[in-house]
């Protein structure tokens, strides 16, 4: 693995040259074959999950729901998450990937959406046990965070990867070119109930795993969360930015089917 932040290579004349850690992005161009089936979990256009069916037993291990990232901003949608979908389904468990309304200004619409995929889809769902596991990336992780102090059953565990774990300093350091005011349409001090450093600490287990050369969403947020809430697991990634979490072919990608295997026997 390399080194944390950079390497340095000797040139001909003795020089060194240092290469700055370069985040691999591949996997947002990266294509999928499509899920096996669709379902809503309410009537609006947005309401919708790509289900992708576990091999090996997925009536063993709970339904996992994913939540895309994005900065919470209506350009962005779940497509990206199609190959880490795909390796989690593979991997053994049913696998349900969310769209959501994205309306800057109007976090309620989005916190309603999560809330009602949350509580509807292991009963719209089959193949599963019953039982929920939400995984989300960086505003998904968010909002993963979110429905783990929100939501109660049939949530058993939440897994945050590379989140936006702390709206104050989201918004005090214009992560995304200011997209936490975007989504908010106030300061997150108004808004203590959603920001997941602020709401009480969860009743599930929770993870969240963290690159720490993430420069998009960086990994002092993630830091301040698990300082507030003591029973956070943390897991910090060296040599690690903010898309190796979501994927499948990164050295991080082992770490993120541990933890779903942990805390679906947990």
């Amino acid at each position: 693995m390399l080194p944390a932040i950079c390497a340095a290579r000797r040139s001909a004349i003795g020089t060194y040259r240092v290469t700055q850690f370069v985040d691999d992005r591949s996997v947002l161009a990266r294509s999928a074959p499509p899920p096996d089936t669709v379902v809503r979990y309410g009537d609006l256009d947005e309401q919708i999950a790509d289900v992708r069916y576990g091999k090996n037993n997925p009536t063993q291990r709970p339904l996992v729901i994913l939540i895309h990232g994005g900065f919470w901003r209506p350009q962005f949608d779940r497509l990206h998450t199609g190959p880490m979908a795909v390796a989690i389904a593979d991997a053994g468990w049913t696998i349900a990937s969310i769209e959501y309304r994205r309306l800057p200004g109007n976090p309620d619409a989005t916190f309603s959406d999560v809330g009602a995929a949350v509580s509807r889809l292991t009963s719209l769902v089959d193949q599963h046990n019953g039982k929920a596991i939400v995984i989300g990336h960086s505003a998904g992780g968010h909002l993963a965070l979110w429905a783990a102090g929100k939501c109660a059953r049939p949530l058993i565990g939440a897994i945050a990867l590379g989140p936006a774990a702390d709206l104050q300093y989201g918004y005090e350091n214009e992560i995304g070119s200011g997209a936490v005011l975007a989504f908010l349409g106030v300061p997150p001090a108004d808004r203590k109930d959603v920001d997941p450093c602020m709401m009480p600490s969860p009743g599930i287990a929770t993870t969240i795993i963290h690159g720490m050369q993430d420069a998009i969403a960086p990994i002092a947020m993630s830091d301040n969360y698990a300082a507030r809430h003591a029973n956070t697991c943390l897991v910090r990634l060296d040599a690690c930015g903010h898309f190796a979490v979501i994927d499948p072919l990164s050295d991080a990608w082992p770490k993120v089917v541990a933890e779903l295997n942990r805390l679906s026997t947990s």
